[in-house]
């Protein structure tokens, strides 16, 4: 097995048709938890398929930062701890429940699992990162970076958001990833996204959306190897309310890349199944 990359790739494959036991035993592994009850800290042991591989501890040293003082999110690739795919509502603070109307929560009960978009090779939407390792990307020079990418190992997919001050458009064609733009809040990266369409799931439980959804995410760099990712959601269309859900990501191991992932090819699911 080359690196964990390897067995990020393999659980790519098995993992949306596997149960809890998995990921309450990655939980497990991963042994801190934060002031909401949210594990984070070490990346430990991964098990796919009867192989495991172990992993160090992500470094805790100071966090980087570009010339210019802006803090650098792009020196490697991250992994979500534990994966961030099973139910956001696992990402709420402790004792919060997910404010959904009684429209949504019917559309979720109505649902089909195996239905899941991601399941047809089909985007993940915002909040979907785990088990596929991601990476920051800014056009920095000697300016200010105007344009950051976050790439997605998951079918190559990418994120775009501007940093060069401009505004949301008034008229957007909805889309999977919405319209995003970005600033700086001393170490956090903010960015707000509006423009989605309403065809992602936001876990794996069906968990809904509408097209009015606005998400505000706040990402800070702890420290060397130490992400947390707070997303606002604001969707009057399915909440009462607007919520907030936290993410935990560590810094891979030097020398672990994003590896090509082609979702259609030798698809076994669905249509290539014979499933119609």
């Amino acid at each position: 097995m080359r690196n964990l990359l390897v067995v990020v790739g393999v659980l790519a494959v098995v993992l949306p048709l596997l149960s809890g036991p998995l990921a309450a035993a990655q939980e497990q592994a991963q042994g801190q938890r934060d002031g909401a009850g949210n594990p984070i800290g070490v990346l430990g042991p991964v098990n796919a398929l009867g192989q495991e591989v172990k992993r160090p501890p992500a470094p805790t040293g100071p966090p980087p930062h570009l010339p210019d003082g802006t803090i650098d999110l792009g020196d490697g690739a991250w992994v979500a701890v534990p994966g961030g795919g099973d139910s956001i509502a696992q990402r709420l603070s402790r004792g919060e429940e997910l404010p959904l109307l009684p429209a949504a929560k019917a559309l979720m009960a109505s649902r089909q699992l195996t239905d899941d978009p991601v399941n047809w090779c089909l985007p993940l939407g915002l909040l979907r990162t785990s088990p596929y390792p991601f990476r920051f990307i800014q056009n920095y020079t000697h300016k200010k970076p105007t344009h950051m990418y976050i790439l997605s190992e998951w079918m190559g997919s990418f994120r775009q958001i501007f940093l060069d001050g401009r505004k949301h458009p008034s008229e957007l064609e909805p889309t999977w990833f919405g319209h995003s733009i970005g600033w700086y809040e001393n170490d956090t990266l903010v960015i707000d996204t509006v423009g989605f369409n309403d065809k992602f799931w936001f876990d794996r439980r069906a968990t809904p959306h509408t097209a009015q959804l606005h998400t505000i995410e706040r990402w800070t760099r702890l420290d060397a190897g130490h992400l947390v990712r707070e997303v606002t959601i604001d969707d009057p269309g399915a909440y009462s309310r607007p919520f907030t859900v936290t993410y935990q990501a560590t810094l891979v191991q030097p020398g672990d890349e994003l590896m090509e992932y082609v979702c259609q090819e030798n698809n076994q699911y669905g249509f290539g199944s014979g499933v119609r």
